[in-house]
């Protein structure tokens, strides 16, 4: 009988420094990799017919992969933040943490090895769970057996319960509160390059999936922190509706049972002010990190 592979029955871990993880996901989770095509030109001065281009395929682009979880009263899920935030200077170089990505399903188990976290989306609404929504890239897809692989690493405990948390939002911005608060954003961007994989040498010898070329480190450019914190217009605030500043600090934290869950402490940031028209009009402000903190996962937590 022909057995598929469905998507709300997969498991997903990561393995990291020699540990497994039990990640609970949202239902969105995605994996992918394709090859890079090079056509080529095949008519000749000689020969007019040959109207098709030809190709070579040698190399693997960057896998992709992403996910998403709910910020939970547990915390299960921590290891996937600090993978967004921390460094890695193992190596001697300013890097992010790497890790492998394991989907189990009902027919196969698929891996992406030495995964990074390039993008990472904190979702504040209103009335609606806080949830962590993460994309990055690997290096290899395959799968590594069945249903019945057993992926490595010494197993890290998930809690019994799983309790996603509905947040009470709470935005300071230079040491005031923002009132009538809408919503709130927060995204942390890892800007990476793989390094060059490809040699002349190695291309002349690809013949099949086995021996193409496929990425091989990188590098961290730079990165971001930025968001938007939503407001409605009211007669407490609308003669401040459009502003802007180049060194503020921002504080957005979520509050659970008399106490701070999560919490964003942003030391130097800038931020411009707008207004917008809806059924109820807003205001919102769009903000941005611009000094350079040592240790983002110090200043993100939860």
């Amino acid at each position: 009988m022909t057995v598929y592979n469905f998507r709300r029955e997969s498991s997903v871990f990561i393995v990291h420094g020699g540990s497994r993880y039990f990640i609970r996901t949202t239902p969105e989770v995605s994996i992918s990799q394709t090859f890079a095509e090079d056509s080529y030109t095949v008519k000749t001065l000689h020969d007019q017919t040959k109207m098709f281009d030809g190709t070579t395929i040698t190399k693997a682009n960057p896998a992709s992969f992403s996910f998403g979880v709910y910020l939970t009263e547990e915390k299960d899920e921590t290891i996937v933040k600090s993978l967004l935030t921390e460094y890695d200077t193992s190596s001697g170089e300013q890097l992010i943490k790497t890790f492998d990505l394991y989907i189990v399903s009902t027919e196969s188990t698929f891996k992406l090895e030495n995964c990074h976290i390039q993008n990472g989306d904190f979702s504040f609404d209103v009335g609606s769970p806080l949830t962590l929504d993460v994309s990055g890239q690997g290096e290899k897809l395959t799968r590594a057996g069945d249903s019945t692989f057993t992926v490595p690493g010494t197993v890290v405990s998930s809690s019994a319960t799983y309790t996603p948390t509905t947040p009470v939002l709470d935005v300071e911005i230079g040491g005031t509160d923002v009132p009538n608060l809408v919503n709130a954003t927060l995204s942390v961007q890892n800007n990476t390059n793989f390094k060059g994989h490809t040699t002349l040498q190695d291309s002349l010898s690809v013949t099949n999936k086995t021996n193409a070329m496929y990425p091989n480190g990188f590098i961290l450019e730079d990165r971001s922190v930025s968001g938007n914190i939503t407001q409605f217009l009211t007669s407490s605030n609308s003669t401040d509706f459009f502003d802007f500043s180049t060194n503020s600090n921002i504080t957005l934290k979520t509050l659970l049972n008399s106490g701070t869950f999560f919490q964003a402490a942003l030391t130097g940031c800038m931020f411009t002010k707008r207004i917008e028209v809806g059924e109820a009009f807003q205001s919102t402000f769009d903000f941005r990190l611009v000094s350079s903190p040592a240790n983002l996962n110090t200043i993100i937590t939860y």
